[in-house]
Order: structure tokens, then sequence, then C-alpha cells
């Protein structure tokens, strides 16, 4: 499956989930984002994000001042 790339590397809380957001929105049940970032805050945030969105956090870490994150959208309401 292929990803889509979501850098909002320089931008602050509440910024970077909001665009992430957004970006699921426009993707298909099961789609895959990945996310760049540097705000240290997105630690907390995506995995609050996902706990009461429903979206899956695959997976998340940290290099070199950049947070990455792999997210998996989830299954539309039946």
């Amino acid at each position: 499956m292929l990803e889509t790339l979501l850098d909002v590397q320089g931008l602050t809380c509440p910024l970077p989930v909001l665009k992430a957001n957004k970006a699921l929105r426009g993707l298909p049940p099961g789609a895959l984002l990945r996310v760049l970032a540097t705000d240290p805050a997105t630690v907390k945030d995506f995995a609050a994000f996902c706990g009461e969105t429903g979206h899956e956090l695959v997976s998340s870490e940290q290099a070199e001042g950049v947070y990455r994150y792999l997210l998996r959208k989830r299954a539309e309401p039946a």
C-alpha cells in the first residue's frame, strides 16, 4: 500500500495534528500517512489524536530532531 507524506516540520502545536487530520480525511480507509514533524509535543499529541479518533499509530520514532509517525486511517463506520 502506498504512503502519503505530510511534512509539518517547523510547525508547532496544534498545527501538525490539524494538518494530519485534514490529510487523513482525504485518504481511503486503511491508507497510510507518514508525518514528519519537529515539535516534541507531537509525541503526546499524535498518541492522543489516534486514541480519540480510532486511527492507528503504526509507528513513531525520533532521529536527529525529526519525529516520524506512520498513521493508518481507520475503517469507516458501518
